[in-house]
């Protein structure tokens, strides 16, 4: 009989078949057929290990997450909090598309362009990873000014929804436009968002 070591693996190399093939062609693309000859397997093999399409996809998504925050969170999170962190989380997002992780680029822009209108628990899930985002940034872009490196005025929420918009734009460039550029051009953009939200030192403000 397999061994419980044999079943992590192999359910493992499932999922980042499944992840590989839904950042190309959405999640409703996966299919446990079409995995299953992908992966030279059973389609009643591959049926034991998720059952029935929507457990394969929220698993998939789940398994997507896990991805990103190695990819882009830990990283980040060794920034000094406030304005650094903020940068920093961005930064490694772009860096998380230029380095091609997912052959169909950003995993959650193909995700959510997928299914963003249609209800169900797939939707809800991406929703709720998609919102995480939002308010990440948004919480540290609160803590940013606390700490005296962002305006007063500025709105925490504003300013993460148009960084967001930014590593968004550099992955919808990079994918359907062929812009070789588009990383180089978000960091610009997110740091010059940053550079006119940022706090400046009494006396030289205009």
């Amino acid at each position: 009989m397999p061994s419980a070591e044999n079943g992590r693996e192999t359910r493992s190399h499932i999922l980042q078949t499944a992840m590989d093939t839904a950042s190309v062609k959405g999640l409703s693309g996966l299919s446990i057929g079409d995995l299953a000859t992908r992966l030279g397997m059973s389609k009643s093999g591959l049926f034991r290990h998720f059952g029935a399409k929507e457990h394969l996809q929220l698993a998939t998504v789940d398994a997507a997450l896990e991805v990103f925050e190695r990819e882009v969170v830990t990283p980040a999170m060794e920034a000094a909090p406030g304005l650094d962190r903020l940068r920093a989380l961005l930064h490694q997002w772009v860096g998380y598309l230029e380095r091609d992780v997912f052959p169909g680029g950003c995993f959650f822009a193909a995700a959510s362009a997928d299914v963003d209108s249609q209800p169900g628990p797939v939707r809800d899930r991406i929703a709720e990873i998609g919102s995480a985002a939002i308010d990440a940034i948004s919480s540290e872009a609160e803590i940013a000014q606390r700490l005296g490196h962002l305006r007063n005025d500025i709105e925490p929420r504003q300013l993460a929804f148009e960084l967001h918009a930014y590593a968004l734009e550099a992955n919808w460039s990079r994918l359907l436009l062929d812009d070789t550029h588009a990383g180089d051009r978000a960091r610009t953009a997110i740091d010059a968002s940053l550079e006119r939200a940022a706090a400046r030192e009494k006396g030289r403000q205009s």
